[in-house]
Order: C-alpha cells, then sequence, then structure tokens
C-alpha cells in the first residue's frame, strides 16, 4: 500500500483533535520562547517531571532576554534535577544567540532553527511547525517509531542514509491544506501518539487511528520497528565521594569539569577509589574533633551509566582547602548552586 498524505494526515488530525493531549501549558501559545523551552526539557525527559520546571523556568526567566542576560549559575541552579546537564548549557547559549544575533526573535524558518546551540533538526522542525506552521517534519523518538511501524519501514536506522531516507517519508506525509492548523496539530498528533498508543512494548494497535494503514500491524510484528543495529553498552562506575564540613558547617564544593558527567555543576571532590579517600584525609593528617562517617553507597543511573556512588562524610574538617578551583558554601546558598540530584539530596541529609 501505497500510503499518501491525506491519508496519514487527516486521520492523525482528526484523532490529536478528539483524543490527543491539548491541555499541557506550552500548546496554548505560539510563543516560540515558550515551545522551544518546553521542547528542549522534553528531551528524553517525561512531560510529568517538566511540567514544574516548566513553569518555575517562566517565572525566573519570562522570555528570552532574561534567559540571556541571567548568570549560567542560575540557569544550571534550576534545571538542577532535570538531568542532562548540556541542555541547560546550550538553552543559555542559544538564549544570547537569539537576542545578539537575532535581535531576540526566533527565526522562523527550520533550517535557521536547526544552526542555534542546542536545537536539531527535529527540534527545529517542531518550533517552526507550533509556532509558524511551516510545513517541515520531525522525527524524535516517539514519531521515528510510529512512521516505521506505518510504512514499515525496515532498514537500519544506524545508518545515516536510511535515517535520511526516513526524513524524506516524513516530509510525504504532511499535511496539504489547512496548513496553518493542520501544522501544529498534525505535528502533536504524532507526538501524542508515540507517547500514549504506539509504545515501544504491547502498543495499542486497535485504538490507533491508522491501524488499518500500518504494515507493522498487519505484519503482526510492531515491537520489530524501528530497527537501528548500533546500540550504546550500559556502563558501570563507582564513584567516592567526600563531603567535607569546616567548624562552622559549610561544605566544600568546586565545579566539575567542562565535559563529561555532571559537566559544570558544582560537586564534592569525588575519588575513583576508596583508598584515594584514605590518602587524602592522611595526607591532610588527623584534627582534634573531627568525625567521619561512610555512608551507605546508592545508585545513580545515568542514560548509559550506572553511577555506585559511597559517601564519606567528614565533620569539623579544619585543614586548608582540597583544591583551588573551589570554595566553602553555607546551606542557605546551595539553592543557588547548579547541583547534581544525587548530590543536593545527599547534601540536605546532611
Amino acid at each position: 500500500m501505497i500510503l499518501s498524505e491525506t491519508d496519514v494526515a487527516t486521520r492523525v488530525v482528526r484523532w490529536q483533535a478528539s483524543h490527543g493531549r491539548n491541555h499541557l501549558p506550552w500548546q496554548q501559545t505560539r510563543d516560540p520562547y515558550r515551545v522551544w523551552l518546553s521542547e528542549i526539557m522534553l528531551q528524553q525527559t517525561q512531560v510529568s517531571t517538566v511540567l514544574g520546571y516548566y513553569v518555575r523556568f517562566l517565572e525566573r526567566f519570562p522570555d528570552v532576554r532574561a534567559l540571556a542576560a541571567a548568570p549560567q549559575d542560575d540557569v544550571m541552579a534550576l534545571w538542577s534535577g532535570l538531568g542532562y546537564y548540556s541542555r541547560a548549557r546550550n538553552l543559555h547559549r542559544c538564549a544570547q544567540t537569539v537576542v545578539n544575533e537575532h535581535g531576540g526573535k526566533f527565526p522562523r524558518s527550520a533550517q535557521v532553527l536547526a544552526t542555534l546551540p542546542g536545537i536539531g533538526r527535529s527540534t527545529a522542525g517542531a518550533i517552526a511547525a507550533f509556532c509558524f506552521s511551516e510545513r517541515t517534519p520531525i522525527l524524535d523518538a516517539n514519531v521515528r517509531r510510529v512512521l516505521t511501524r506505518v510504512l514499515g519501514f525496515d532498514a537500519d536506522l544506524a545508518l545515516s542514509r536510511n535515517e535520511r531516507t526516513l526524513w524524506l517519508h516524513a516530509q510525504s506525509l504532511l499535511p496539504s491544506v489547512d496548513i496553518d492548523t493542520a501544522m501544529p496539530r498534525y505535528t502533536q498528533g504524532l507526538m501524542d501518539l508515540g507517547a500514549s498508543l504506539c509504545t515501544p512494548r504491547n502498543p495499542a494497535c486497535p485504538q490507533c487511528p491508522l491501524h488499518t494503514l500500518c504494515v507493522a500491524h498487519r505484519e503482526g510484528a510492531p515491537e520489530r520497528y524501528p530497527v537501528r543495529t548500533r546500540t550504546l553498552k550500559r556502563r558501570s562506575e563507582s564513584w567516592w565521594l567526600l563531603v567535607l564540613q569546616d567548624p562552622v558547617g559549610r561544605v566544600w564544593l568546586s565545579r566539575r569539569p567542562a565535559v563529561g558527567i555532571w559537566a559544570g555543576l558544582y560537586c564534592v571532590p569525588v575519588f575513583p577509589l576508596r583508598s584515594d579517600v584514605s590518602v587524602f584525609l592522611d595526607d591532610a593528617g588527623p584534627i582534634s574533633g573531627q568525625t567521619m562517617e561512610e555512608k551507605a553507597p546508592f545508585l545513580h543511573v545515568l542514560t548509559h551509566r550506572d553511577l555506585h556512588l559511597h559517601p564519606f562524610i567528614v565533620r569539623q574538617y579544619g585543614r586548608a582547602a582540597p583544591d583551588d578551583d573551589g570554595a566553602w558554601f553555607t546551606a542557605a546558598q546551595f539553592g543557588a548552586l547548579g547541583l547534581p540530584a544525587p548530590i543536593r539530596k545527599l547534601l540536605a541529609g546532611l
């Protein structure tokens, strides 16, 4: 069966109007700043998690100029706990680029939007479709899954040429009538289908408006789509966290390197081996009244990494600063710092 945009787009638009998500705060606007903010936050993050962060960000940074003018530490502090912190750094850089190079106005085309920091082709397409009704496709994870199943597209998406072919198919299925209304609803509809019905496991095919057109449903094997042979392997690491409290209760924090896990965030000293903690403390020498507590390790799960975190709490630490890149912070200052979620939780329990 050769699908046309009329077959697919008409059904998706109609379904979205009656069954899709139409209550989310970023759906009630065509302001590209708000749509862009939601799209960046929603990358690899559930809607339920994003809602609170979205509201707090708009309260603190109501427009792109406010975000661009803010110190990066303020941005990172508000982002703390949302994960994938490179998104926050790119968010800040993008706001500054929009202000400095585009007069504070987001470009209206997906092609130009995709040149901005942190905005890939799919995110650019979503902003352009939602805000400006541009006839341009998206291919986030949900939409990729829906389209490969409907089309029976079984080429390996680990190969860039196959990904480009799928983009062409996505373009061919876009609405061609009533574009101003249809494009935002069609784009949202594909997202909603992937999030609610066309799920990775046990998709609800009979409820899908496209099931009579869907090759994967006809084959009885929707879960074999999309095809991607090359996957990242999970790794496991152990980190020893040294929480140093000085005699007045302040904690030593320094900024993490600019690349890698928790890049640019504030953190307690991290050691790859337990023995390294002992060496550090031995070199510092005994201090009258100092106490050390080894807490139970806990697991922090990242996308492709399992971090086994082993906290050491040293109280009444009265030696010189452990390094030249940090400072002593009081508990009242923690809220203004960009801290990784497990570190924030650890410090809150002191």
